[in-house]
């Protein structure tokens, strides 16, 4: 009876670790303390690493704009809620593709936690098992979702589910777009045939 207490306690403690996992947009505001005064909340990019049992990512990089910096980027690590380093990375394509521009503040309402729900609720996944999320925030070029001017912040949300005939074994089923200003599934390139 002890064992089976100890074991739920430390599913609880676990589950408990999982849902305390710190959301993207914190995780900016926390990183605001290792950058200088000229990149705080100036944010161009947000990816984390693929999420491992659970489906909220631990490990997550936030790039802000530096414009002391010779590619015009520092980018700040984080794993499990902790700065892991501090870095000015290569960012050779982003001036040419306009990904070197800090994001607008005022478009950013939906954070890391509701874009992973909004795409889970994606009709297509109603009876496939989702094991695993890794997300990007970033600026889609122009018109590419047909507007106008500067592109538009969108979450791109890779989607990983257990196979069918094994669910042991995971099948990468795509990706899904989730706007970051309104949470709307902006564009849809799942392939839910892969989990046969």
């Amino acid at each position: 009876m002890h064992v089976a207490t100890g074991l739920l306690a430390g599913m609880l403690l676990s589950f408990a670790a999982h849902a305390s996992e710190p959301t993207a947009f914190a995780l900016v505001k926390q990183g605001n303390q290792y950058v200088g005064d000229q990149s705080k909340d100036k944010v161009v990019q947000i990816r984390s690493e693929k999420s491992v049992g659970t489906l909220t990512p631990n490990v997550w990089f936030v790039v802000y704009y530096d414009p002391d910096a010779t590619l015009k980027s520092v980018e700040v690590k984080f794993g499990a809620g902790k700065k892991l380093s501090v870095k000015r990375p290569v960012r050779l394509l982003e001036p040419v593709t306009g990904n070197d521009i800090p994001l607008d503040g005022a478009k950013l309402k939906i954070d890391s936690d509701a874009a992973i729900k909004a795409a889970l609720a994606e009709p297509m996944l109603k009876d496939i098992k989702v094991t695993a999320t890794q997300l990007k925030l970033e600026r889609v070029g122009e018109g590419v979702l047909g507007h106008a001017g500067p592109g538009e912040p969108v979450w791109k949300i890779r989607l990983w589910a257990a196979k069918l005939q094994n669910p042991n074994r995971n099948a990468d089923i795509g990706e899904l777009w989730i706007s970051a200003t309104d949470g709307k599934v902006v564009r849809n390139a799942l392939h839910i045939d892969r989990v046969g």
